[in-house]
C-alpha cells in the first residue's frame, strides 16, 4: 500500500470524534469537475487532497471539523490519510450514516476524470481493508445508498455492487508502507506503557500500523500493543523494555522499515 499520512501532508491531528466500530465503509467520489491533467501530474492529485480539506473545514453549513472523509485515492494508486482510522466520517451525508459507516474516496469527477484506473481501484481497496482491520465491519456501500446522491458516479458504484474487488484478481498484498520521515513529531514527554492510554498512545499506534505492523489504534496501551513495543524494540536494538520512551517514539518514524 501507498500511503501518505496526515503528517507527511502537514497536518495536525484531527479533531474528528472518535468512532471505533462501524457496520462498514462507504464509497465516494469528490464530484464537480476532476482536471484529467491530474492523471500525469501526481503533486496534481496532492494538491487535490489539501484543497478538498480546506474547502470541508471553511464550509459554513457544514461545520466540517477536517477533511470529511477517512481516506482518499488517486489515480496513481496513492492512499492518502483523511480523518483515519476509527474516526467518525462526515461525509456519508447525516449522523445516522455517518455513526454507521467510514468513507473512502476517489479523486473523480463528474466531469474531466471520471473512470478509475486499476491503480485507483486497488487503492480503495487498500483503505477499506485497512479499516476493516481497525474497526469497520464488512459492508461495502456507496455514498448513494440509503442517501439521495448521484455519488460515487456510476463507474465507482458499478465496481461497489461487483463486490468492491481488487483489480485483475488481485491478492490482497502486504502493507508496503512508505520510507520513514526524517523526524519525528515530538514525544509526548511522558513514558508510555501498558495500562495507559490517551491521544499519545493513538498516535504512536498509528504510525505502526501504516508501518505494517498489526496493531488495533485505538489509544488502549494493551497487551497487544505491549507486544508490538517489544517487538520493534528488539528488532531496532532499542533496549527491550515494553516502554515507548523519546527512543521508541522516535524510531516509530525515522528508523528503517526492514
Amino acid at each position: 500500500m501507498q500511503l501518505l499520512t496526515r503528517d507527511q501532508l502537514g497536518w495536525p491531528a484531527t479533531a474528528a470524534a472518535d468512532q471505533p466500530t462501524t457496520q462498514g465503509v462507504k464509497v465516494h467520489y469528490e464530484g464537480g469537475n476532476v482536471p484529467t491533467t491530474l492523471a500525469g501530474d501526481h503533486s496534481q492529485c496532492i494538491q487535490l487532497w489539501k484543497d478538498i480539506r480546506v474547502a470541508h473545514m471553511s464550509d459554513p453549513v457544514q461545520g466540517w471539523v477536517d477533511i470529511a472523509y477517512n481516506y482518499g485515492c488517486c489515480q496513481h494508486g496513492w492512499v492518502f490519510e483523511g480523518r483515519g482510522l476509527r474516526k467518525e466520517t462526515g461525509a456519508n451525508g447525516n449522523q445516522p450514516l455517518n455513526h454507521a459507516d467510514y468513507a473512502v474516496c476517489g479523486l473523480l469527477g463528474s466531469e474531466g476524470m471520471t473512470q478509475p484506473t486499476d491503480a485507483m481501484l486497488g487503492a480503495l481497496r487498500d483503505a477499506i481493508e485497512l479499516l476493516q482491520a481497525n474497526g469497520a465491519g464488512p459492508e461495502i456501500k456507496g455514498h448513494r445508498d440509503g442517501y439521495a446522491t448521484d455519488c460515487p458516479g456510476e463507474p465507482l458504484y458499478a465496481w461497489v455492487q461487483a463486490g468492491a474487488p481488487r483489480p485483475g484478481g488481485q491478492p490482497t498484498p502486504s502493507p508496503t508502507p512508505q520510507p520513514p520521515a526524517s523526524s519525528a513529531p515530538a514525544w509526548p514527554g511522558r513514558y508510555l506503557q501498558q495500562g495507559m492510554s490517551g491521544d499519545d498512545v493513538r498516535q504512536w499506534q498509528a504510525q505502526m500500523s501504516h508501518r505494517g505492523w498489526t496493531i488495533g489504534v485505538d489509544g488502549i496501551f494493551g497487551p497487544q500493543t505491549d507486544r508490538v513495543v517489544r517487538q520493534f524494540q528488539d528488532e531496532k536494538q532499542l533496549g527491550t523494555d515494553g516502554i515507548i520512551g523519546p527512543k521508541t517514539w522516535s524510531a516509530a518514524w525515522t528508523a528503517p522499515i526492514t
